[in-house]
This record gives structure tokens, C-alpha cells and sequence, in this order.
């Protein structure tokens, strides 16, 4: 007769072609499943789609400065989604790396086959992002970083409206100013016309998600790091995963 430990089953639990599971093996089963959960690697619940994350605001307020010091030391599984531009490359940018650069009559094309997810033109010149490779990265769980036009940011929220919408602001329009002359790059009327659509378009502030003021870079990049963080943690993203887990996953 065996004196050891008896382990009580549950009455009415036995698989098809298996012994009756008791308590101590149920328990073990369950906390399993509670690590496979805890470490991301539980088979049978769907993989997590990455989070579109859209960083926009008026030309010159530095959405490339910010978007370089978050790239230089990302903290989660981001890619930057590179978009396409019909202008002229500026000094220290790289094709491939800071845009796709070209001709109007390239970009164009892109816009007649539905090659983007968003475009628009602005002071003359195209700015768009190619869709496929938004769609593919966010399925394999990819979290994409688009930073974009405001009227561009109009079109993807139409198209994505569960993405994060980031609109980053000067601290004053005199600054704002300030940095546009600094590139060295506009003529006067060019700085003039970029000054008057700026100010219509911070009156579009409201259609965003979050705000975020860039007067410090490191400071600006703490804060949307934070953003994508914390969107992460929300209840929403993790409910199903968890109710499936209770559901006997």
C-alpha cells in the first residue's frame, strides 16, 4: 500500500485520454501558464500589434531633432517609419536614412498606384508615407514611429484612429521663428509663408492625443518616451490577453 502524500482529484476533470489531474498538478498547470503569460510567450494567445505612434507639429519646431535623440537610445522594439519627399535634400541628410527623396514626378506616381498612407503637399513640395511597410511592421508586433506633416497626421488619423497622436510645440512663435532662420536654408518669403501656415496650424492642436512642449530635446524625448510607455500599460491592450489567459489558455 503506498503511505506517501495522496494528491485528491478533481472530480470530473479527466481528459479524453488522460488520468484525472489533481489539485497539486492543476496548480502547477496554471502557474505555467501564468509565466508563459508574464513572459509574452504564451502560444495560444494572439500576438500584440504595435502601436502607431505619430509625432507632428508646425515646420521648424524641430520634429527631426526630437525624432533623431529618441533613436539614438531607443528603450522599446521602435522602428522609424522613413517617409518620401519631392524636396531638395538639406545639408547632412542622407537618402534612405532621414527621407526617401524624389522627383515630383516619382512621387507622383506613388500617389496614382496608392502607394501611402498619407501625403500632402507643403510650400510647394511632397510629403507622404509608404503604407505597406507600416501595415507589415505593426503586424509583427513592431511599434512604428511616423514623424509627419500636420495635414498629413489629418489623413492617418482617418485611416489609424487607435494610433498615438503627438503634436510637439514651440515655446513661443518668436522661437519658432528663430530656428527657421537658423537652417539657413529658406529665402525671406519662404520663412514668411512657413511662419503663416504654422500659426494655422497649431490651431489644430485639439485633433491630437497628447502635447508636448520642445524647449529642451532631452526633455521633449523623455516625455513621448513616457507616452509610449505608459499607452502600453493601458487596460484595453491587455484585456484580451488576460481573458483568454483566465479562459483556460
Amino acid at each position: 500500500m503506498n503511505r506517501g502524500r495522496r494528491e485528491f482529484s478533481v472530480p470530473g476533470e479527466r481528459p479524453a485520454d488522460g488520468p484525472v489531474l489533481s489539485i497539486r498538478m492543476k496548480q502547477r498547470i496554471s502557474i505555467h501558464r501564468y509565466k508563459k503569460f508574464a513572459n509574452g510567450r504564451c502560444d495560444c494567445l494572439e500576438k500584440e500589434k504595435g502601436l502607431l505612434i505619430v509625432l507632428s507639429g508646425p515646420s521648424g519646431v524641430g520634429k527631426g531633432t526630437v525624432r533623431k535623440e529618441i533613436f539614438s537610445n531607443p528603450e522599446r522594439n521602435l522602428v522609424y517609419s522613413i517617409s518620401a519627399t519631392s524636396r531638395p535634400k538639406r545639408p547632412g541628410e542622407v537618402d534612405g536614412v532621414d527621407y526617401f527623396f524624389k522627383t515630383r514626378e516619382q512621387f507622383e506616381e506613388m500617389i496614382e498606384r496608392g502607394e501611402l498612407l498619407e501625403y500632402t503637399e507643403y510650400v510647394g513640395n511632397y510629403y507622404g508615407t509608404p503604407l505597406e511597410y507600416v501595415k507589415k511592421t505593426l503586424e509583427e508586433g513592431k511599434d512604428v514611429f511616423l514623424e509627419i506633416e500636420v495635414e498629413g497626421a489629418k489623413q492617418v488619423r482617418e485611416k489609424f484612429p487607435d494610433g498615438i497622436f503627438i503634436f510637439l510645440i514651440p515655446p513661443s512663435l518668436k522661437e519658432l521663428e528663430k530656428r527657421i532662420k537658423n537652417r539657413g536654408t529658406e529665402s525671406d518669403e519662404t520663412i514668411k509663408n512657413r511662419m503663416k501656415v504654422a500659426k494655422e496650424e497649431l490651431k489644430m492642436m485639439g485633433l491630437y492625443d497628447y502635447v508636448v512642449e520642445n524647449d529642451e530635446v532631452k526633455e521633449a524625448c523623455r516625455k513621448i518616451k513616457a507616452i509610449i510607455e505608459a499607452e502600453h500599460c493601458r487596460r484595453f491592450r491587455i484585456q484580451n490577453k488576460l481573458e483568454k489567459l483566465l479562459g483556460g489558455c
